[in-house]
């Protein structure tokens, strides 16, 4: 087999799309749903008697409600510790390796839950996936983001979204399969277990395929960067244009203080704004799961069967039915996302949340009407592939679109670990909030998504068509919060119209750094 199995050019990053994105971020969505889907299961109640909220009621109901919502959210408690050592361990290893070793630590965690035979061995089975998962979810959209080029870079890492619907469907529909097995733990064994194919895909495949050329430049390996770039841009490794992208690279990383990259330097602006950039991506990944996805993906059948009064067959296929309309968001993304930019799609997608969540909590305030029901069966299908649309990959993306090389992987670490603990923080306290306000939990959502419209407006730069080296001038530019947009909004203006330094036949001509 030839090296990176011979491909070169667009080919090398859609085997990276098969061979990676995929497998991993499958996994990524399964995970999200898998365990929520198996809590009413019999077996599986029969295993784990603390956490039963079926069969019990009253006071018992409320304190099992809170270790369910513990033991559920454990998993994002553990991913957002792992989101966290990546700041650091990303850098080190290089993105490649970070991989290859969180599939190993989420491969140990699935073996441990799928043979779990009490509560605590569940509660260590689920830090440890978690922790493996948040590894992976934090460095690959990085790597993604490096080795693409800025005319398709949003739809190549949002696919990512695509692959996450995947994952949220089939986990979905093993589970509804295995419902059916009536009185053994093989209906929930199984589920759990046969993630472990998809993990160890990544394992085989990752190192098939081009480390990412601006870490090789910033550790100094410029020929293994040239080696790199060449193949990504299907060019010969001494051509001219491989050796300036090298040189950008270089400036890129030297105007951002190279030699001083401390991850405490994220705290002060300095003149490329590390704090802002920040800031930018962590609000970004905290809207993405306090907006009240987290309810929709863990607890759909839960709130099918025990808040909308569906029997249990019937929460399961309208919870496999909803998962679908991931798919179809993320895809929507993809086509959409290089064309109208990653702001629009934000904006829209949390206006549409806004009315979503506004209605769940009127129409489930009346559950004795069943036209009120079937109208809030509505919202929840409608706020799917919105949720989708804006947010589901796409902050995954912009996190490190906004975050210079030298901070790129401890932004997208920070990132994503604000991700990973807000979903803690939702999983947690979702079957309390139900259980203690009912239908006046819809409302905090509400509130939170009109709050992410404004937010998103005033502070958020347009990141489509622009280089990662250009964002770093977007924010050179700037003097305060809410220059970038406007910044940004004046240099994709001025390359539409043909006066940027950087041309349009430069960008294609120039593969990964312009095209």
């Amino acid at each position: 087999m030839q090296k990176y199995w011979g491909l070169r050019g667009s080919r090398v990053t859609w085997a990276a799309l098969v061979l990676i994105v995929g497998p991993a971020y499958t996994c990524f969505g399964y995970n999200q749903s898998v365990a929520g889907n198996v809590l009413t299961l019999p077996a599986f109640v029969s295993v784990f008697p603390q956490i039963d909220t079926v069969n019990t009621t009253g006071a018992q109901e409320q304190h099992n409600s809170t270790i369910q919502g513990l033991v559920i959210a454990l998993f994002v408690l553990g991913a957002g510790i792992g989101a966290l050592t990546c700041m650091k361990v990303g850098d080190w290893l290089g993105r490649r390796m970070t991989i290859f070793c969180a599939a190993i630590i989420a491969i140990v965690g699935v073996i441990l839950m799928a043979s779990s035979f009490s509560l605590a061995q569940l509660i260590v089975a689920r830090l440890v996936l978690g922790f493996g998962s948040g590894g992976y979810s934090a460095t690959i959209p990085v790597w993604q983001s490096e080795i693409s080029g800025a005319q398709h870079r949003g739809a190549f890492v949002n696919w990512e979204g695509i692959f996450l619907g995947l994952g949220i469907v089939l986990a979905e529909l093993l589970d509804f399969a295995f419902f059916f097995v009536k009185g053994s733990s093989v209906s929930w064994r199984f589920p759990f277990a046969i993630q472990i194919l998809l993990l160890l895909a990544v394992m085989a495949f990752i190192f098939t395929l081009p480390e990412s050329p601006r870490w090789l430049v910033k550790k100094g390996k410029h020929e293994a960067a040239s080696e790199a770039l060449a193949v990504l841009n299907d060019l010969p490794a001494g051509d001219k244009a491989v050796q300036d992208d090298i040189a950008k690279i270089q400036q890129s990383l030297d105007g951002n203080g190279a030699r001083s990259g401390k991850v405490r330097n994220l705290m002060r602006m300095g003149d490329q704004r590390f704090f802002n950039r920040a800031m930018i991506a962590i609000l970004g990944q905290l809207f993405q799961q306090m907006c009240g996805t987290s309810i929709t993906v863990a607890y759909a059948t839960s709130i099918f069967e025990e808040r909308l009064g569906f029997d249990a067959v019937r929460s399961r296929g309208l919870a496999i039915s909803l998962s679908s309309l991931f798919i179809f968001g993320g895809a929507a993304t993809v086509l959409t996302v290089d064309r109208f930019g990653r702001r629009t799609l934000m904006l829209l997608s949390a206006i549409v949340m806004t009315i979503c969540m506004a209605a769940l909590a009127g129409t489930t305030s009346i559950p004795a009407n069943k036209s009120a029901i079937y109208a809030a069966t509505f919202f929840i299908f409608l706020y799917v592939p919105f949720f989708a649309l804006g947010f589901l990959s796409n902050t995954n993306l912009y996190a490190t679109e906004v975050a210079p090389l030298e901070y790129r992987a401890a932004i997208a670490g920070v990132s994503t670990a604000t991700s990973w603990l807000s979903n803690f923080v939702v999983n947690l306290v979702t079957p309390i909030g139900f259980d203690n306000i009912g239908y006046r939990y819809w409302i905090v959502y509400a509130a939170i998504n009109a709050v992410i419209v404004p937010t998103i407006y005033f502070t958020f730069p347009e990141t489509a068509t622009l280089s990662l080296e250009e964002m770093d001038e977007v924010f050179r530019r700037s003097k305060n919060m809410l220059d970038p947009p406007k910044i940004a909004k004046t240099m994709i203006r001025e390359r539409t119209n043909g006066h940027s330094e950087d041309t349009v036949a430069d960008m294609h001509e120039h593969g990964s750094m312009k095209a």
